[in-house]
C-alpha cells in the first residue's frame, strides 16, 4: 500500500509522486485509485487494488541510483541482431519495471545509435526507456531533469569511448609501417616537394 507523497515507478511510464488517494466511478464499478503525477505535469489512475500486481513500486534510494549509473558506464550486453527479437527482448525489459534493465536498454541502445544508428522504432523506444531512467533518478538523486540527463549522456559517452571506440582500433603488426610509406611525399635535396 502506498501514500498521498510517495514516489513510485509505474512501468512503462516512469517515476512520479502519488498526489491523491481517490475513490472513483469508472463504468459502474466503484474503487480506489492513485492519482500519481508524472514529469510533465501528466497525470495517471492506477487502481490501488491492482498497482502491485501491475508493477508499481518505491522509486529507488540514492544509493542504489548510483548502482544504475554504474550499469550506464559498463559495456553493452549481446543483444540479437534480429530487430524484431532485439526488439521485444528490450520490451520486455522495460515492461518489467526494473529500472537495471532499463539503464541496460538505454546503454545498449545508445551504443547501437552511436555505432550504426537505429530505426525509427527503436530510436522511439531509447527516447522511451531514457525518459523513464531520467524520471526515477530524479526523484532519486533530488537533482534536476536537466542535470541527470546530462549525467546519463556523459556515463554513457565514457563508456562507449572506453569500450567501442578503442575496440574499433585494431592493429596488425604487420601492418605498422605501411601508412608511413603511403603518406611519405618526396622532396628534393633542397626542401622543395616533387
Amino acid at each position: 500500500m502506498f501514500n498521498v507523497g510517495d514516489k513510485i515507478v509505474y512501468p512503462m511510464h516512469g517515476a512520479g509522486t502519488i498526489d491523491a488517494i481517490e475513490e472513483k466511478d469508472i463504468l459502474g464499478e466503484k474503487q480506489a485509485y492513485y492519482i500519481i503525477k508524472m514529469p510533465g505535469e501528466v497525470k495517471v489512475m492506477v487502481p490501488t487494488a491492482r498497482a502491485e500486481e501491475i508493477g508499481v513500486r518505491n522509486v529507488i534510494d540514492k544509493e542504489n541510483a548510483g548502482k544504475v549509473l554504474a550499469i550506464l558506464e559498463e559495456n553493452e550486453t549481446e543483444m540479437s541482431n534480429n530487430w524484431n527479437k532485439r526488439y521485444r527482448d528490450n520490451m520486455e525489459k522495460m515492461k518489467s519495471g526494473d529500472i537495471y534493465e532499463v539503464a541496460d536498454v538505454v546503454r545498449n541502445l545508445a551504443f547501437k545509435q552511436k555505432e550504426k544508428g537505429l530505426s525509427t522504432g527503436e530510436k522511439k523506444m531509447l527516447n522511451n526507456a531514457k525518459q523513464i531512467l531520467v524520471s526515477e533518478l530524479v526523484l532519486a538523486e533530488h537533482a534536476s531533469q536537466e542535470d541527470v540527463e546530462k549525467m546519463v549522456d556523459n556515463k554513457i559517452e565514457m563508456s562507449f569511448e572506453e569500450y567501442k571506440v578503442h575496440d574499433d582500433v585494431h592493429v596488425n603488426p604487420s601492418e605498422i609501417g605501411k601508412d608511413v610509406v603511403k603518406k611519405f611525399i618526396p622532396f628534393d635535396g633542397t626542401g622543395t616537394q616533387v
